[in-house]
């Protein structure tokens, strides 16, 4: 393949799309300067790619995050744009403070490291949530059913003394009737078998002792119809508060149960509890948490790694000559200002000199006349006349 002969003076006549000067902008280098750094382009557009990648994650990430807290999806694009922009400054003003010439050159690093962790951790959540969707959405359902559960388990513990005293007291009326009924049954075939000559005396007929089985059945039957009627308005009473007692309970795991969702905490929770039962699961887990955290840290690692180039020696020599410019500057503009403070001192008193030299005459004719009036009023004292000249004639000092 043959080679191009292109001249000398168009060789570096570079022109960026419009693109790379986006990715320019990203990696914060000046393109003026980069435009004539040849090797460096290929490098400020390998880290803004990694601004922009990270830029992007964070948007996404930030988007979804909001997706479900938020029913309203028009509010969660905005906010995860303008998180994702925040991410983007973040990362933008970390890359600025890197180069060979700062001293400080791990600092960057190291707290973005720190933040890497501290938002990566959060941001690396709403991706996990939307990889392990279904099974999370399972897990969900399991421990609402737990909290369900549990929630039974604590209002029965809560109302169990008052439904375990109804329970007895019912038990125990119940008991009395049961025995009362049992002597009442015993006392009626007693009183039949008398009658029929099964049993007893073996004699058939109503005779004297089948007559006082019967007072006795008849005896044990009235006191069993007056045990009823006090004791069954009391075992129904139970009864009530008793079904009282359950449909309260019922009612508030109904009303626990609208509480169910499937928020952002719910799903963390769920996403917790099966990395936490599930071990296949916590590996990837955390091989995606740690390729997460990467994608964070990628700008500023990128920007590390990169060797520094005629770029940075541009950018140190440009500052260094627009301090220079500007020491200069302000040393010029302080000796004009010192030349005319000069000039207007030296001005001024010659003005002043004139001023009271033209007034030197006007002054001694006015103290003559001021003088001449005190000699014609004899009421005047000269303490008087001096400090009407004091008021009239003589100058005040400058503060």
């Amino acid at each position: 393949m043959t080679e191009k002969n292109i001249a000398l003076s168009q060789r570096e006549n570079y022109t960026p799309s419009s693109f790379t000067k986006l990715l320019w902008w990203l990696s914060t280098a000046e393109r003026e300067l980069l435009v004539d750094a040849v090797v460096d382009r290929n490098r400020y557009t390998i880290v803004g790619m990694t601004v922009l990648a990270t830029w992007a994650f964070a948007t996404l990430a930030w988007g979804y995050f909001f997706s479900t807290v938020t029913a309203n999806s028009w509010l969660a694009i905005p906010l995860g744009l303008f998180m994702g922009f925040v991410i983007l400054t973040i990362d933008r003003a970390l890359i600025k403070g890197i180069n060979k010439f700062n001293k400080n050159r791990f600092l960057p690093l190291l707290f973005r490291g720190l933040l890497a962790v501290t938002i990566g951790v959060f941001m690396a959540q709403p991706a996990l949530l939307y990889m392990f969707k279904k099974e999370i959405t399972l897990q969900a359902s399991l421990d609402n059913e737990k909290k369900k559960m549990l929630k039974k388990q604590q209002l029965d513990a809560l109302h169990k003394n008052r439904k375990t005293g109804l329970l007895l007291d019912k038990e125990k009326l119940q008991k009395e009737n049961n025995v009362k009924y049992a002597d009442v049954t015993a006392a009626r075939n007693n009183f039949l078998a008398e009658t029929d000559g099964s049993g007893g005396t073996g004699k058939v007929g109503i005779k004297d002792i089948a007559i006082a089985k019967r007072n006795v059945y008849q005896k044990l039957d009235a006191e069993y119809q007056n045990l009823l009627t006090a004791n069954q308005p009391k075992i129904a009473e139970a009864e009530s508060e008793i079904k009282t007692i359950d449909d309260k309970i019922r009612k508030e795991e109904e009303a626990f149960t609208t509480y169910f969702n499937d928020g952002f905490l719910t799903q963390v929770e769920a996403l917790n509890n099966l990395v936490k039962d599930n071990p296949a699961l916590r590996y990837r887990y955390y091989l995606l948490v740690i390729i997460l955290l990467l994608i964070e840290l990628m700008p500023v690692i990128a920007k590390s790694l990169l060797p520094a180039g005629t770029y940075d020696e541009k950018v140190q020599l440009r500052e260094e000559m627009e301090k220079e410019i500007a020491h200069n500057n302000t040393r010029k503009e302080q000796e004009l200002k010192e030349l005319y403070n000069s000039l207007a001192q030296q001005n001024d008193m010659e003005a002043i000199t004139s001023f009271f030299n033209l007034t030197k005459a006007d002054r001694e004719e006015k103290m003559n006349a001021f003088s001449k009036r005190w000699k014609e009023e004899d009421h005047q004292t000269f303490d008087g006349l001096w400090e009407k000249m004091k008021k009239e004639i003589l100058t005040k000092q400058e503060n």
